[in-house]
């Protein structure tokens, strides 16, 4: 039940760490009704900068491998392809909560403050790569991982500096512009690599250096600390042991992505498996590790919060729902529809950007619009309708056929961005507002973590349910194929049973498959005619199509699933009573 306010010996309300909470942040820190403002533009910058930087270099892949001098499809060099792709989102998930932490007890401003340099400087760096091969992968790999570290210090403290800087009735709106800036510029990445690029690979990293170097002195001159310091020791057992159960489990996820001993994916790999053990029953001594130290990195109090635990389990489901779907939705249209719709395989990955500005499109008219409401009228009935529409759009997924009418495929993205749109900020903001004030930093990190580390298992999930389907019927249809085609049979059988994921990769890397695959040595055996056929927009496509949407129908139902146990989720989180408006105390959370 909702307590009362309490009252002064004068009769009006305490200045309770609570009260202060819910009071206008001009009134709380005295730096100015335009203090907000500048906190959230800054804030939102940085989220932008870390999210195009997380894209922008998936779609400029082929570019960046061709600029090292390194076949990422060859078997060899498979791992620094994953590690690529992967290691700044593994990084980012395991240092998020911890960062989180040091802000509560060192400042928030400054932790920030530092992520924006670190990041700044590592894109300096990667662009300044030298040497080629695996030497200049590894250099690559390092510094994307340093990078991650930059992005884990702006993740863990830009919604705490939002939640400090604005009043209760005011964080749905502050936070679902932030939340756009977060998603929006996932996408804009995917259309700045294509773009950059065939131009210059190294432009990849460069772009934001002068944002960065930007963000980085306005953040130092303007941001100021405003929100509750809470000394603490640092935990230094809870640190170690969720650190290296998170990194363990998420190389092992990432690593059962790979073929193992002819099987299609590695999830049989004894290596993958006690990866997966170890780090499971390393988060078991992190939980009992954190229930006895006196003060935890780890707050598995706030558990006991309904709005907080409850908010953070609709948060995991619909990130596991839609976290894999950038990369399929990419696949998808890359490997199949844009060829046979008349763009060569080099053009598929720009074009696949633009092909998917729908789903931006819906997350920037709801993002904003269900903040603003929710901080009117609550946030339950929009995280929870923008789950089902999460769900509705999963199911018109997957009756779609994967030669679609662009305009239907069109209005599924932007219903599920819809979707996606009033269901974050103000999920963010019920979990922020049901955190105590001192604890906004580790709040903030807890629901990042759960985030980012769902992120990984659904890229994980969604490739090895989509290799999976690929692997029942791909290889005898491309054997009987190519062999239709006049290549020689012991070459078609060759490539024909390669790893479907190499199939997926080269698809989603934007190089022809078949060309690819088959080499130039065969290709200029073949009568010319024939070479053309199986190198053109027509062949891989159809080939694929079949097996493709078998993988496409389970992922889809997976997602539809976890979307919709995460609209009952969210059906537990607390309701107040009516929104909180300015100088009123903070009612007691429902647990």
């Amino acid at each position: 039940m909702p307590s009362s306010p309490a009252a002064s010996p004068s009769g009006g309300p305490t200045s309770s760490p609570e009260v202060a909470a819910a009071a206008p942040p001009e009134a709380e820190h005295g730096h100015g009704p335009h203090y907000k403002w500048i906190a959230l533009s800054n804030t939102t910058l940085g989220m932008l900068m870390v999210m195009i930087n997380q894209s922008i270099v998936l779609i400029a892949m082929p570019n960046i491998f061709d600029g090292i001098h390194l076949d990422p499809l060859d078997p060899h060099n498979t791992s620094y392809l994953l590690w690529m792709m992967m290691g700044f989102m593994v990084v980012t998930a395991v240092l998020v909560v911890t960062f989180g932490r040091l802000g509560d007890m060192f400042g928030r401003v400054k932790m920030y403050n530092l992520g924006f340099a670190v990041f700044t400087v590592c894109s300096i760096l990667l662009s300044l790569t030298w040497g080629s091969g695996t030497e200049a992968a590894l250099w690559l790999i390092g510094w994307r991982v340093v990078q991650g570290v930059g992005g884990a210090l702006i993740f863990a403290n830009s919604t705490a500096i939002i939640t400090d800087a604005f009043p209760a009735r005011q964080r749905g709106t502050a936070l679902g512009i932030n939340v756009i800036a977060g998603i929006a510029g996932a996408f804009i990445g995917l259309m700045l690599g294509g773009v950059l690029g065939p131009v210059g690979w190294r432009w990849v990293f460069l772009v934001s250096v002068p944002v960065g170097v930007f963000g980085s002195v306005w953040a130092y001159l303007k941001l100021k600390d405003t929100g509750h310091r809470q000394p603490a020791a640092i935990d230094w057992w809870g640190n170690l042991t969720f650190a290296a159960g998170l990194i363990t489990l998420l190389v092992g996820i990432t690593y059962g992505i790979q073929p193992y001993h002819g099987a299609t994916t590695g999830w049989g790999n004894p290596w993958v498996l006690t990866a997966m053990g170890v780090g499971v029953v390393l988060l078991v001594v992190f939980c009992v590790v954190e229930a006895k130290v006196a003060e935890p990195l780890f707050d598995l109090s706030l558990f006991r919060v309904r709005t907080f635990a409850a908010g953070n389990l609709a948060n995991l489901l619909t990130a596991l729902g839609r976290g894999g779907l950038q990369f399929i939705l990419v696949i998808w249209l890359q490997g199949i529809w844009l060829p046979l719709h008349g763009y060569s395989f080099e053009q598929t990955p720009l074009w696949a950007g633009i092909y998917m500005i729908p789903l931006t499109v819906g997350l920037l008219v709801a993002a904003p619009l269900s903040g603003l409401l929710s901080d009117r009228f609550g946030s339950q009935f929009f995280t929870i309708a923008g789950a089902l529409l999460n769900a509705l759009s999963f199911g018109l997924l997957m009756v779609l056929p994967v030669d679609f009418p662009y305009p239907a495929f069109a209005a599924i993205l932007v219903l599920n961005g819809l979707g996606a749109g009033l269901f974050a900020s103000p999920n963010r903001a019920e979990i922020m507002n049901a955190v105590p004030a001192r604890q906004r930093g580790v709040g903030a990190g807890m629901t990042a973590t759960f985030q980012n580390a769902a992120m990984v298992l659904s890229i994980g999930l969604f490739f090895s349910l989509i290799v999976l389907g690929l692997a029942g019927s791909l290889p005898g249809a491309m054997d009987h194929g190519l062999v239709a085609q006049g290549v020689p049979g012991p070459v078609a059988a060759k490539v024909s049973h390669l790893p479907p994921l190499a199939v997926l990769f080269a698809a989603f890397l934007g190089y022809n498959p078949i060309r690819q695959l088959l080499g130039p040595q065969v290709l200029q055996h073949l009568p010319a005619g024939r070479a053309d056929y199986l190198t053109g927009r027509d062949f891989f496509p159809h080939l694929v199509t079949g097996p493709f949407q078998d993988g496409l129908a389970v992922a889809f139902w997976f997602a539809l699933g976890a979307c919709l146990v995460a609209a009952v989720a969210s059906a537990f989180t607390a309701r107040p009573a009516r929104p909180a408006r300015a100088g009123d105390a903070v009612p007691a959370v429902a647990r």
